[in-house]
């Protein structure tokens, strides 16, 4: 009996090394290749790699730093990723660390950034494994989880849903609907003492009934339980420090894994239930659109489509999963952070407001109109510089790929510090970290940007947003409505905090004194 359990103990001894060598090894090696080419970086400590050090609250002092009694300052990078400021100090602009078992090559360095994926280098690299898995309850294999032939075939279907001539289409809906949010907003001012408004809160319900209706064709009723779920799980996988790319990590995480699971499964019910109404309603000619992107996703869904054309119900509930939540994040955050950005610089709530005075004469908005909004693409510029949406990029290796005389070996993750080099004073002057829309309406490309990829809005390569237009068409009609209505001044209760909750957020919304302009 004894020697029984000794040769099983053996073996579970064996089986366990076989495993952690499995999971260790191979990403060591990536390492090890990496640091011969002269990328250094912090330590790991298996199995969390750097994640102890990225877990660690930040210092008091980076906070205050962002607010004082009469001024917030736009220098966030050392606050919303407080450990990639500390290691580029002492590694640079390039260096190697770990979550968990994963290395990643850190990278704000723009010319490194366009040698190495540049031409037919950007075919090379796709989206991380361990972020697939770890994003599958919310994304699926959405446009932004595939790649290669999956992702070329979901693109040519859903791009026509974005067209310019589509997206023109949708103004009117755009303008019936934040019509809505502001009438709430007078009749907040009306019932109340103050003429406070967390603007941020209104702002992201509008965003997300304007993509229900334009993008899904779907009530308010039905976009808000999708929103609202959409929400908690961004809540639940982004809010807390998780074991992103330990070795079993959602075993150890086993009740916030399952809470995710059971929520992915809540939401992929409703939109099941959507698609099949949607069905029900094309197939009887009720006259519902079919070039918006639920109808375009559903052609490609049919039995007579052709086969390069044709989705899976399962990647269906995945793209409306994608664009539910892309559809309506961006635009919000850049909506939000606009509005504060014009309480704090008047002189330019002013110059807004005069030009869509001038381009409509107070008539319904139409798309002629929203382009000759030449200011206001200048501040949409400016705002997706200093709080870009999408704070980073991220990317893996497909194959070894050659920089100079530096080779990335396959598999390596490559994380990409938007934000940082958004805020990098070596590629934007010394006004880096100042509101100056003007910077965006001179001859100079990029703002002024000393190199093309040190500016990354949208992202870069061949995964560029295919939304982007319909977000700068939004946040046009949205703006300019606003601007009519109300005057914008800063909240003594409002508190400068921005966080990282997979994107760019204000941590506790967007308090604003409003008040209507007679």
């Amino acid at each position: 009996m004894a020697f029984l359990l000794l040769c099983c103990m053996e073996n579970l001894g064996l089986l366990l090394f076989g495993v952690i060598a499995m999971l260790v090894l191979p990403p060591a090696a990536v390492w090890l290749r990496l640091r011969r080419h002269g990328h250094s970086g912090p330590l790991p400590l298996f199995p969390l790699g750097n994640l102890m050090e990225m877990s660690k609250k930040k210092s008091e002092s980076s906070t205050s730093q962002l607010v004082s009694s009469n001024m917030v300052t736009h220098d966030i990078h050392s606050s919303v990723f407080p450990y990639f400021s500390r290691w580029r100090k002492t590694y640079g602009n390039v260096f190697i660390y770990w979550l968990g078992a994963e290395p990643f090559l850190y990278v704000a360095d723009p010319e490194f950034l366009r040698r190495a994926t540049s031409g037919a280098l950007g075919k090379k690299w796709g989206k991380p494994n361990v972020f697939k898995n770890d994003r599958k309850p919310m994304f699926g294999r959405g446009l932004v989880m595939v790649e290669g032939d999956d992702w070329s075939r979901h693109r040519h279907i859903i791009s026509p849903a974005f067209s310019m001539s589509n997206v023109n289409n949708m103004v009117s809906v755009m303008e019936e609907t934040t019509q809505k949010m502001l009438k709430e907003w007078g009749e907040q001012l009306a019932m109340a003492e103050h003429e406070i408004v967390d603007v941020e809160s209104g702002i992201t319900k509008n965003a997300a009934e304007i993509i229900a209706k334009t993008s899904f064709g779907i009530s308010e009723d039905k976009g808000k339980k999708v929103f609202e779920k959409l929400q908690l799980m961004q809540q639940l996988l982004f809010k807390s420090n998780r074991l992103v790319g330990v070795p079993f990590g959602k075993l150890l995480c086993a009740k916030k894994s399952y809470q995710a699971w059971k929520l992915g499964n809540e939401i992929d019910e409703l939109l099941y239930a959507i698609i099949e109404s949607r069905k029900g309603q094309t197939s009887s000619n009720t006259g519902v659109s079919t070039v918006d992107l639920l109808g375009l996703l559903l052609a490609g869904n049919q039995e007579k489509a052709e086969l390069e054309r044709r989705l899976t119900t399962r990647e269906l509930v995945d793209e409306c999963k994608t664009f539910f939540f892309g559809g309506h994040e961006t635009t919000a955050l850049a909506l939000s952070w606009t509005l504060l950005l014009l309480a704090l610089h008047p002189e330019w709530q002013t110059a807004l407001r005069e030009e869509v005075m001038q381009v409509s004469g107070g008539r319904p908005l139409d798309a002629g109109m929203l382009s000759k909004l030449t200011k206001m693409g200048w501040v949409w510029s400016e705002v997706l510089r200093l709080y870009s949406p999408a704070p980073n990029a991220q990317r893996q290796a497909r194959e070894d790929i050659q920089v100079g005389e530096v080779v990335i070996p396959k598999g390596t993750n490559m994380w990409v510090d938007v934000v940082g080099m958004h805020h990098d004073a070596a590629l934007w002057g010394d006004d880096a970290n100042e509101f100056r829309p003007e910077r965006f309406g001179g001859e100079e490309a990029q703002g002024g940007c000393k190199h093309r990829m040190g500016y990354l809005p949208f992202g870069f390569g061949g995964r560029m947003c295919v939304g982007r237009n319909l977000s700068a068409m939004e946040f046009k009609v949205v703006l300019s409505l606003v601007l009519r209505e109300f005057s914008l001044a800063v909240s003594p209760a409002y508190s400068h905090a921005p966080r990282i909750m997979l994107s760019l957020r204000p941590s506790s919304g967007v308090q604003l004194i409003i008040r209507r302009i007679s």
